[in-house]
């Protein structure tokens, strides 16, 4: 298992090197990294409903599939047409606020007994709050500073990833106390701690070294309290994705979001600290930019 996971890591890592390598110069922005994402979407809106299953009524997965693919598609188009107005999240706001309605309106057309529709409609704004509003908000990352480039969606990537790293390895070597003992035994603190530390190491290496590797020639430059602050939220909120879907899979029953990827598990299971570190990082980098929605 550990073989194929080595394996399918190099290649998962070597293919979104060129994605990004080909995209940080092509014109629209995002053309090469936007079939990834709908993908990544369709796979984790199956995943997602496949977990909700296990415990929930089935909501309507036509609406949510449709509504979640749009929602990610929200990211891009207005920045490929003449519809600035829509920039930024407020594109991927309003079609899930659609697709949030349609989901309702589609329950009062599925029932047929009591005790069964508030559960469906839950369950399904949930999938498309997961796995498209919180999808969507990592895609966007890739257009929230034009002048920054890649270099704000790589930011998260590489802090919430070594962050990963760091808290394994930390976590296997001195791992004495349990953090969250019965969604995640594995988790420790102290592997939450070094974590942390990898975390930071990733975000200087982003906001130091990204922009200079990309060309980006844009203003301010990052100074220790930038990446320091960056890497301690985006990497909290990484580990924080991370147990919120051991417990997904835990009170599912399940040990991983699918099979889908050898030695991984499912697409939650790569993306899952990525999608709560998201809105963290959006935040930030607007925040930091002085940027609106």
């Amino acid at each position: 298992m550990l073989r194929w996971r080595l394996i399918l890591g190099g290649v998962l890592v070597a293919g979104l090197a060129v994605l990004v390598w080909f995209d940080h110069t092509a014109t629209p922005p995002g053309i090469w990294l936007m079939p990834l994402a709908l993908t990544a979407s369709l796979l984790a809106t199956q995943e997602t409903l496949d977990l909700v299953g296990q415990r929930l009524p089935r909501p309507n997965a036509a609406v949510i599939y449709v509504g979640n693919v749009a929602t990610v598609l929200a990211v891009w188009l207005p920045h490929w047409t003449t519809a600035p107005a829509v920039a930024g999240l407020s594109g991927p706001l309003m079609v899930f606020a659609l697709a949030a309605a349609a989901l309702l309106i589609s329950e009062v057309r599925r029932f047929t007994h009591p005790g069964v529709s508030i559960n469906q409609a839950s369950a399904g704004a949930f999938v498309l709050c997961y796995a498209g509003l919180l999808l969507a908000t990592l895609a966007a990352l890739r257009l929230v500073a034009p002048a920054w480039n890649v270099v704000p969606l790589l930011s998260v990537i590489a802090t919430v990833k070594l962050g990963d790293i760091g808290a394994y390895t930390v976590g296997r070597l001195v791992g004495r106390h349990k953090m969250a003992p019965v969604v995640s035994p594995g988790k420790t603190w102290e592997g939450l701690a070094g974590g942390l530390v990898f975390a930071v190491a990733g975000a200087w290496l982003a906001l130091n070294w990204f922009p200079a590797w990309f060309g980006v020639a844009a203003v301010p430059r990052f100074g220790v309290f930038d990446w320091l602050g960056f890497g301690l939220t985006v990497g909290a909120a990484g580990v924080a994705g991370d147990l919120a879907e051991s417990l997904l899979k835990r009170d599912a029953g399940r040990k991983d979001s699918s099979q889908w990827l050898p030695g991984f598990g499912g697409v939650l299971d790569l993306l899952d600290s990525l999608l709560v570190a998201a809105p963290v990082g959006y935040a930030w980098w607007g925040l930091r930019l002085g940027m609106g929605p």
